[in-house]
C-alpha cells in the first residue's frame, strides 16, 4: 500500500480522465456505462467552485471522485454532494479512495462547506462502510424518490 500512497497523484479532474473513468465504472458495475462522464467533467471544470478529483497512478487513472455544491436547498446553505466514486478493482483495498475523500473533504473545509451528503443502497454493504469509516453517518433528511412512467 505505501507504494501506492507514495506514487498516487491526487489530482482535480480533467475532461480527458472521462474514458479512463467509464471504464473504471464499468469494470465495478460489469455492465457498460451509460454515464456520460465527459459531459459531467466538463460541468465540473467549468463551475469552478465544486470539488472532484481523479487519483492517477503511473500516468494512469485509477479513482475518481465526483461531487458538487448545492446552495439553498431545503433549509441548508451551502452543502456538498458527493454524486459519484470510483477505485479500479485492480486497484481497491489500497487506500485510495479514503485519499481521495480526505482531499474532498480537506477542499469543502477551505470552501466552509459544513455539509457534505451522499446517497448511498441500503444493501451496499461495502460502500456504506467505506462511507462511515469516513464519518458519515445518517442524516436527518429523508432521501425520496418518484418513478415517471412512460
Amino acid at each position: 500500500m505505501d507504494d501506492v500512497e507514495n506514487d498516487l497523484l491526487i489530482r482535480k479532474i480533467k475532461p480527458e480522465d472521462a474514458t479512463e473513468i467509464t471504464a473504471i465504472q464499468a469494470a465495478i458495475t460489469k455492465v457498460p456505462s451509460g454515464i456520460d462522464f465527459r459531459y459531467i467533467i466538463e460541468e465540473q471544470v467549468q463551475k469552478n467552485g465544486d470539488v472532484s478529483f481523479s487519483a492517477e497512478l503511473n500516468g494512469k487513472v485509477v479513482g475518481y471522485m465526483i461531487s458538487y455544491i448545492v446552495s439553498g436547498g431545503f433549509g441548508l446553505q451551502r452543502t456538498a454532494w458527493i454524486t459519484t466514486l470510483g477505485v479500479d478493482p485492480k486497484y481497491m483495498g489500497q487506500g485510495i479512495g479514503r485519499l481521495l475523500a480526505e482531499k474532498l473533504l480537506s477542499a469543502y473545509r477551505e470552501k466552509e462547506i459544513d455539509n457534505i451528503f451522499t446517497a448511498v443502497r441500503w444493501d451496499s454493504v461495502d460502500l456504506l462502510s467505506f462511507f462511515k469509516t469516513l464519518g458519515f453517518d445518517r442524516s436527518d433528511h429523508i432521501h425520496l424518490e418518484r418513478k415517471l412512467e412512460w
